[in-house]
């Protein structure tokens, strides 16, 4: 009986550019974890207990890790075709971004960490130009506290 009414009930089509309401995405996300391997990286050459620098290892993975994830999200979950179209090199970002993630986890080069960070600037910026009113350069300014 529901279904039969329902039948007859007006149809309104509704469209969304990402799975669960705006905000839900942002490129600070993967930018915090990196500035975490930087920082990381950054104490674990400056120590030489060798407990200390395992375990800011295991942390610094974690992170890269956590990274790919938020990356691949923004990817996959925010960005449409219409970005695509205006940013062509958008989706060799991306591959270079988690590339980069990756390398951090087999090195303790700072500049490793430092391209990482560059990488997903570079992504933050186009959403933000994707995003009216968002603005990714407080989060480079914030993280950059972190990191020092």
């Amino acid at each position: 009986m529901l279904s039969s009414l329902i039948r007859f009930l007006p149809v309104t089509t509704v469209y969304a550019h990402c799975d669960l309401p705006c905000g839900v995405y942002d490129p600070a996300q993967a930018r915090i974890e990196a500035a975490s391997i930087y920082a990381v990286t950054k104490k674990a050459l400056a120590n030489d207990d060798d407990t200390y620098r395992n375990r800011a290892t295991l942390i610094k993975e974690e992170r890269a890790e956590l990274v790919k994830h938020h990356l691949w999200v923004l990817c996959t979950d925010f960005f449409k075709p219409e970005h695509l179209e205006k940013h062509p090199d958008l989706h060799d970002l991306f591959w270079k971004a988690t590339k980069a993630a990756g390398e951090t986890k087999h090195t303790t080069d700072l500049e490793h960490a430092q391209a990482l960070l560059d990488a997903i600037d570079e992504i933050g910026k186009i959403f933000a130009a994707a995003k009216p009113g968002y603005d990714y350069d407080a989060v480079i300014k914030n993280t950059q506290l972190m990191i020092g």
